[in-house]
């Protein structure tokens, strides 16, 4: 038995050559770790296309998020480092495709001089919160029910540590 506070979760086989794992997850927290536009065959995918590589990580991130159970909705937090802020503004137009509109994970930008690979134009992180089941989160068609509270009795007094009223 392992005495690791977490557990792998790849969407395929992962290699033991790796000294990193695509995605932990610890509790209902899953950490999706640095992710580039590659292929299946390690190929940056929308060479020299912001837009394009950031739809391919989010399409990487689906297939483990459903490895491990959720979906991209269960992100909670990005973080995206940037070789360029060329076209940079358009990647927002991939969140709101992927997110499906507000409210939208917490995102943090960071602009680096290179990534690893250096076709790479954006790299993005995210963490996730998973529910055992997987449920929907949306709001019910019929609306919120609301908690009607009693209104406040200007009349009552404390006595020790009651609430008493003439």
């Amino acid at each position: 038995m392992s005495d690791k506070r977490f557990e792998l979760v790849s969407a395929g086989p992962w290699p033991d050559r790796y000294t990193f794992s695509p995605a932990v997850r610890a509790g209902s927290l899953l950490f999706l770790a640095g992710t580039t536009a590659t292929d299946d065959d390690m190929q940056i995918v929308g060479p020299g296309d912001i837009v394009a590589q950031t739809r391919q990580i989010y399409r990487k991130f689906d297939a483990l998020l459903r490895a491990a159970g959720g979906s991209l909705r269960d992100i909670v937090s990005t973080t995206e480092y940037v070789t360029t802020t060329e076209n940079y503004g358009r990647t927002a137009d991939v969140r709101r495709e992927v997110f499906g509109g507000p409210p939208y994970p917490v995102a943090t930008g960071v602009i680096v001089a290179g990534l690893l690979r250096p076709a790479a134009l954006i790299e993005i992180s995210a963490v996730a919160v998973l529910h055992d089941p997987p449920h929907d989160v949306s709001p019910p068609e019929a609306g919120w029910a609301r908690h009607e509270a009693e209104p406040v009795r200007r009349d009552a007094a404390p006595a020790g540590g009651r609430v008493e009223a003439p």
